[in-house]
């Protein structure tokens, strides 16, 4: 990111396909291929974890840090491998093109993931998978063991299971992994087909001249296998119960602030161990993407903690991270520092000191730049440095449009006309917010999809503090058509960033 360069967001479940979800098959490809014939440097995603009903299929609350999601795996793509048949991916039910359907494309995957899990039992080479397993075992084992104890009974939070599986007996754990082998099984191989898929794809993105963003969530769920493994690295109670937990205050996106729910990491913990267990999971996200934006930076430097009893995240109280010694450990072992910081919201200069010391880009978000004082607004074009990343808006804003049409009063409209320089109407603000962005000095502009689009309120993603409705929304297949494609190669051009 030293040069300039541009990007879109667009998460794989995004993506069109006709099976209810985007995934890493063919469309993933000619997306790519739209990438690189308008010249663009980077493919932004959302997390790649495992996703649950229960937590509204949000890639932000996941029962592993480790694992990627297998409703992401290509049903086309596993037919080339040989472990379906081309017919059996033809009787599928009639899903919708513009959202995403995830309980009835994960209930047509899971049968179809049967099959091909009982094929591949039946092959007699199997080198690449056992490689696979050995060199991922640090978490695959226990997550495998996880899943299927999770199975075996009913759903129930781990911290509920027999004290001898909840606390990690040696011989408790050996016994499970014999009974209960056939799951184990499934789940590793579901996690080395999305690896085969993933790394192809990547490669792909690669070789055009594209990097991928991958994107860490800083927290991990409770009822998750990173708990369970580790939970004496969080604030638990004698029941392996959170009795605090992770939010953020009153910001812009929410009055009352954000109750995530998340443990809180035991940082003196984590500290004493080298923040191992942190490294292993930058080191699996950076065999997995290029560079990595860190999820809610500023609680790397001093998190909002709120007593598990509250409602509300107001009644918390922010408390002080070893942010010096720990990103200085962690440069340790990777010294090139592909991080992004998210630093949106309320930031102190305690953040903005760290994110200066070590040269982390932070973000900059374009709907936020229209604010009373024009002049010195910290998101406004002409107050960016080139090492910051800059975005029209991110997948928990509205759209540009949305934005222009649903929340931006008539000051805030009156003050974007002075800064363009002329009125415009809600069809022109994504494409005049995109100039913006591309022709400001930072060195990377990441796009949203949605707003090279010019698409309104209906094509948002997420609406934070919000349960139902979000992370649908698709992209159609005819909708990157020719005049957008030209549109965005020649703005890329003229600004440089080609």
């Amino acid at each position: 990111m030293k040069r300039r360069g541009n990007g879109i967001l667009i998460h794989i479940t995004s993506l069109p396909s006709p099976f209810g979800i985007g995934d890493l098959g063919p469309r993933a490809y000619e997306f790519v291929d739209f990438l690189a014939r308008t010249k663009q440097s980077f493919w932004q995603i959302l997390p790649l974890n495992p996703i649950e009903q229960a937590h509204q299929y949000s890639p932000y609350q996941s029962s592993s840090a480790f694992a990627c999601n297998p409703l992401l795996i290509s049903p086309e793509l596993m037919v080339e491998q040989g472990l379906v048949s081309k017919k059996e991916i033809e009787s599928i039910p009639e899903f919708p093109g513009e959202r995403v359907d995830y309980e009835n494309a994960a209930c047509w995957k899971e049968n179809l993931f049967d099959l091909a899990y009982e094929r591949f039992q039946n092959k007699n080479d199997n080198y690449e998978y056992e490689q696979f397993s050995l060199q991922n075992a640090y978490w695959l084992d226990d997550l495998a063991l996880f899943l299927a104890l999770k199975s075996h009974f009913k759903g129930t939070e781990w911290s509920e299971w027999p004290q001898e599986l909840r606390d990690r007996d040696a011989e408790a754990l050996i016994s499970a992994s014999k009974d209960l082998s056939e799951p184990i099984g499934r789940t590793r191989f579901l996690q080395y087909l999305f690896f085969k898929q993933w790394t192809s794809l990547k490669r792909y993105c690669n070789n055009n001249g594209i990097q991928v963003i991958g994107d860490m969530p800083i927290y991990v769920q409770f009822d998750s296998a990173d708990l369970w493994v580790n939970s004496r690295h969080f604030k638990l109670d004698h029941n392996k119960k959170p009795y605090v937990v992770a939010g953020v205050p009153p910001d812009y996106f929410s009055e009352t602030g954000q109750l995530w729910g998340n443990p809180i990491y035991r940082w003196d913990v984590l500290k004493e161990s080298g923040y191992d267990l942190w490294i292993r999971r930058m080191s699996r996200n950076l065999d997995l993407f290029d560079f990595l934006r860190i999820d809610h930076f500023r609680g790397m430097v001093a998190y909002w903690e709120v007593p598990a009893n509250e409602k509300k995240a107001v009644n918390g109280k922010w408390v002080k991270a070893p942010a010096e010694d720990f990103f200085a450990k962690i440069l340790k072992r990777f010294p090139h520092a592909p991080f992004i910081a998210e630093d949106l919201g309320f930031i102190t200069p305690d953040v903005k000191e760290i994110m200066h010391h070590f040269q982390f880009p932070g973000m900059k978000l374009l709907l936020f730049a229209f604010g009373d004082d024009l002049s010195a607004n910290p998101y406004i074009p002409h107050n960016l440095v080139k090492n910051c990343v800059i975005y029209t808006g991110t997948h928990d804003n509205n759209t540009a449009r949305g934005w222009f049409e649903k929340e931006a009063g008539p000051e805030v409209k009156e003050r974007l006309f002075d800064y363009l320089g002329r009125e415009i109407t809600a069809e022109e603000v994504a494409w005049e917010l995109v100039r913006l962005a591309m022709m400001s000095i930072a060195n990377t502009a990441i796009l949203p999809v949605q707003d090279i689009l010019g698409l309104g309120e209906e094509a948002r993603m997420n609406r934070p503090s919000t349960t139902k409705g979000n992370w649908q929304w698709r992209l159609l297949p005819d909708q990157l058509t020719s005049p957008v494609e030209k549109r965005l190669l020649k703005m890329t051009e003229i600004y440089g960033r080609a």
